[in-house]
């Protein structure tokens, strides 16, 4: 075997690892909640950003998926300790499955550019994805006004939404530098 070849193995193994451990990070992070309405503040959305910063958008998504199918399996990780398809299918799913495109979208603007500005746009854009499928989903489930859901459900959450992406931007780079020296990180 080729040692180009056995570092290529040993990254995917790695990215996979770190894939995972992203993955109960997010687990263990969500249920915190701050109950503020019919959606609660936490911090998920932070990690979730994080994550795809770290591990790009495949591996991001899919440390995201993995989240989605531990609550869809029954282990309490989504917030306030819920879990199930009662969760996903409720008022608030269509937010948790909304952190697949900020996921996706996130990580693939974080794999094709440098520059902090355009991270964030990318980052707006799959909030503003999860946002869309969010408030949808709520709208369909709760019989409420696209005006109600708007002031419940997206506008409470702007600034601190706003707030993880800038962290986000101020320490992932360190983190992914730091990953990458521990050759944890392609």
């Amino acid at each position: 075997m080729t040692e180009t070849r056995r570092r290529g193995e040993s990254s995917g193994i790695y990215a996979l690892a770190v894939c995972g451990v992203m993955a109960a990070v997010l687990c263990a992070i969500a249920p915190i909640s701050i109950p503020i309405g019919p959606v609660p503040v936490t911090l998920a959305t932070l990690v979730v950003y994080l994550t795809a910063y770290l591990l790009g958008w495949k591996w991001g998504t899919a440390a995201c998926l993995a989240y989605l199918l531990a609550g869809l399996a029954g282990l309490p990780v989504f917030s306030g300790y819920g879990a199930g398809t009662g969760v996903l299918l409720g008022p608030t799913g269509g937010y948790l499955i909304g952190y697949l495109p900020m996921a996706l979208a996130s990580g693939w603007t974080v794999e094709h550019t440098d520059k902090r500005w355009v991270q964030l746009l990318g980052m707006v854009g799959g909030t503003a994805v999860c946002y869309a499928l969010g408030t949808a989903w709520y709208c369909v489930q709760s019989g409420s006004p696209l005006g109600v859901a708007l002031g419940f459900c997206v506008t409470p959450f702007l600034p601190f939404d706003l707030g993880k992406m800038l962290a986000v931007l101020a320490v992932g780079p360190a983190i992914r530098r730091r990953l990458r020296e521990a050759r944890l990180l392609a």
